[in-house]
């Protein structure tokens, strides 16, 4: 495997880099130290011939001008906390509000909107950050890492991160698939591995309930098209819950294109994965190569502790304590059929 660096653009007074990860057999990723973002993932239809699978910009200007998450690494904490607060040793913390009367992503300048630090290491692209205590109002100097590794058709992130001060932590990759590379992904079939969901209000924040997708156009684990009974839920945007939960790697979704031959598996160690079906699109971004991205022109499927953690007890928790160590692994496999 190789990797190339390019220029890619400078931020304030930071420069960024364009990292291309390629391996013998032809896959390429390529990723930008600014946000950690995932900006071109070339994989193999059926017949061999390949070609990009997520949404994302061409100029560093579009990333900054134009922040929608593509592709980038979330953090401190990703998914939405109601209102922006949460209690931690009895201290209320008030997070920036970013998403109506909520938090979301890590704030108005979360870790998508930050310069990392960059190193290869063999066949690694290793990136890091420093997190200072107070930064959009989180506790702790938090010290995150991203490990980027390109093997045969997988493509995993390792995710590390320690603080000095008890802290809450949740992160996650935040890109847009689409196996066909262009026009919806309302025909694409999706699996996932979990018999149930976090139910939501109407500003998407999470009841408290777990409840069982029996019955309910929730119910993946079958398979089916994305746009079989969208309507009926309302578009995607809500947390599974893995089953089988303890911190091992395991299975979570599966994403087949038809047209295409396209599979995508993914593999996580985190309790739940957020599918959002792209509701929010609306054309008035544009893409690589002119596309306008239109309502559903891709799809993100985010392994992640559960939104609103912190404030439901229930839930596992994004706590992070000095002396542990916040780990976690996904794998992206590429198939085709």
């Amino acid at each position: 495997m190789t990797i190339t660096k390019t220029y890619f653009g400078t931020t304030g007074d930071a420069e960024v880099y364009l990292y291309t990860l390629t391996n013998d057999l032809g896959y390429e990723v390529s990723i930008i130290n600014y946000g950690g973002a995932v900006t071109a993932l070339k994989t193999p239809d059926r017949a061999g011939v390949f070609g990009d699978i997520v949404l994302g910009y061409e100029t560093l200007d579009d990333y900054v001008r134009y922040p929608r998450y593509f592709g980038a690494l979330i953090g401190r904490h990703a998914n939405r906390i109601a209102d922006g607060r949460f209690i931690l040793n009895g201290v209320q913390y008030q997070l920036g509000r970013n998403n109506g009367a909520n938090h979301l992503h890590g704030g108005f300048n979360g870790f998508d909107k930050r310069v990392w630090s960059a190193a290869e290491d063999g066949n690694v692209l290793r990136l890091s950050y420093l997190s200072k205590d107070g930064e959009e109002s989180y506790p702790g100097n938090l010290e995150a890492f991203g490990d980027y590794r390109l093997l045969d058709n997988e493509l995993s992130i390792e995710y590390r991160a320690a603080t000095d001060k008890e802290t809450i932590v949740n992160l996650t990759n935040h890109s847009y698939f689409n196996l066909k590379g262009a026009g919806t992904i309302l025909d694409h079939e999706l699996t996932l591995n979990a018999d149930s969901f976090t139910p939501v209000s109407s500003d998407l924040i999470p009841t408290g309930e777990i409840k069982s997708v029996t019955a309910t156009p929730m119910d993946f684990r079958a398979g089916k098209k994305i746009g079989s009974e969208l309507e009926l839920a309302g578009g995607y945007d809500h947390n599974f819950v893995l089953n089988d939960w303890a911190g091992s790697l395991k299975t979570a979704a599966r994403l087949y294109e038809a047209t295409t031959g396209r599979v995508l598996e993914i593999l996580t160690t985190e309790p739940g994965i957020q599918f959002y079906s792209g509701n929010f699109l609306d054309g008035s971004l544009v893409g690589k190569k002119g596309v306008a991205y239109e309502k559903y022109a891709g799809l993100c499927l985010e392994p992640q502790h559960f939104p609103d953690a912190p404030n439901h007890p229930n839930f596992p928790s994004t706590v992070l304590r000095p002396g542990e160590e916040y780990r976690h692994t996904t794998i992206f496999r590429f198939l085709s059929e």
